[in-house]
C-alpha cells in the first residue's frame, strides 16, 4: 500500500494554508501564526488556530438559519486521504482545519460597525462621517452607534484595504449583490451582537467574507473571531474610554512600545506576550461562544 500523496497547497497567507481537496472543495488550516501592523511575528501563538476554527464552527452553527455557508466538516476522520501526508498529519490538523466548499467570492470585504473604533473612529473624528457616511455628532470613542452600519472596504492584494461607501461597493460587485451583503451581514451581526451580549461581550464592530456557493450567497472563511471582530467585555467599554479586546490589541500595544519600524523582521515576542495573548483567544473563544476549548477537536 502506498502512501497517500499531500493534497495540493493552493496559497499560504498570513495565518491560514488553503489546499485543493478535490471535487470543489478546500482544505483550511488556521495555523498558530499571528501577524501585526501586516507582519508575522517568529514566535506561534498556543491554541490561536483552534480557537479561530472552534469559533468560525460555532458561529456559522449559530447563524445557519440566515444564510448557508461554506463549512462540511471540522473533523479530521471526514478530510481526504491526502490530508493525512500534510505537514503535521492529522494530529496537528485536528482542531484547526476545516473541509469547505469553493466559493466565487466577493471582491469587497463586508464590515458591520456597531460601536465607534478603529478606522471609523479616527474618520469620526476628521470628517465627522463614517465610511462618508453621516452620522450624529458629539460621539465618543466606543459609543454604541445609532444602530449597526454597514461599511464595506476593499479587498487590496497588497497593502491596505481602503474604506469606501456603498456607492462605490455596488460598483465594484453590482448593486444587486451589494444590497445582498448588506442585509445579509447586518442580521448576522444583530443575530451575534445579541448572543454575545447574553454572555457580557460586546461586538464592536466584525468582518465578513462571503461567496457565491450553487448561486446563493453564503458566509465563507472567518467567521466573527478575534482576528476579523473587535470583541470588548460588556461591564468596561464606557463611551470615552478605549476598552480592553479579545484580540490582539495587547500585542499590537506591546509592539508600539518597541522601537521598531514597522518593518520585518519584528522584535521578538517575549514569553510573557506569548502566554497572555494565547490566554485572551482562548478567553475569547470560551466567553464568546459559552464553550470550552478543551470540548473542541485536537485537545
Amino acid at each position: 500500500m502506498t502512501d497517500p500523496t499531500p493534497l495540493p497547497l493552493l496559497s499560504s497567507g498570513k495565518v491560514r494554508e488553503l489546499y485543493d481537496a478535490g471535487d470543489d472543495r478546500i482544505l483550511m488550516v488556521a495555523s498558530d501564526r499571528i501577524s501585526a501592523f501586516d507582519v508575522v511575528m517568529a514566535e506561534p501563538i498556543p491554541e490561536k488556530g483552534r480557537v479561530l476554527t472552534a469559533m468560525t464552527a460555532a458561529w456559522l452553527e449559530e447563524l445557519s438559519d440566515l444564510a448557508p455557508n461554506h463549512l462540511l466538516s471540522a473533523d479530521v476522520a471526514d478530510f481526504p486521504e491526502g490530508a493525512a501526508a500534510l505537514p503535521g498529519g492529522t494530529a496537528y490538523l485536528a482542531g484547526r482545519s476545516m473541509l469547505v466548499r469553493r466559493g466565487d467570492m466577493l471582491a469587497i470585504e463586508c464590515i458591520v460597525r456597531g460601536y465607534l473604533a478603529g478606522s471609523a473612529w479616527k474618520e469620526y473624528e476628521r470628517a465627522g462621517t463614517v465610511h462618508g457616511m453621516a452620522v450624529p455628532p458629539g460621539l465618543r470613542h466606543a459609543e454604541r452607534l445609532p444602530e449597526p452600519i454597514f461599511t464595506p472596504s476593499t479587498k487590496a492584494i497588497e497593502g491596505h484595504d481602503v474604506n469606501i461607501g456603498m456607492d462605490e461597493a455596488r460598483d465594484l460587485v453590482g448593486t444587486e449583490a451589494a444590497d445582498a451583503a448588506a442585509e445579509l451581514c447586518l442580521a448576522a451581526y444583530a443575530r451575534a451582537a445579541a448572543r454575545a451580549e447574553e454572555q457580557g461581550i460586546v461586538i464592536c464592530d466584525t468582518k465578513f467574507e462571503l461567496g457565491w456557493i450553487d448561486g446563493e450567497l453564503a458566509i465563507c472563511d472567518e467567521v466573527l473571531t478575534p482576528d476579523s471582530s473587535r470583541f470588548w467585555p460588556a461591564d468596561d467599554c464606557a463611551p470615552g474610554t478605549n476598552p480592553p479586546s479579545f484580540d490582539k490589541q495587547p500585542l499590537r500595544d506591546w509592539l508600539e512600545a518597541q522601537a521598531w519600524d514597522k518593518q520585518p523582521p519584528p522584535p521578538a515576542l517575549s514569553e510573557a506576550v506569548v502566554t497572555a495573548t494565547s490566554e485572551r483567544y482562548i478567553a475569547a473563544y470560551e466567553r464568546v461562544c459559552g464553550r470550552s476549548l478543551t470540548d473542541w477537536y485536537g485537545a
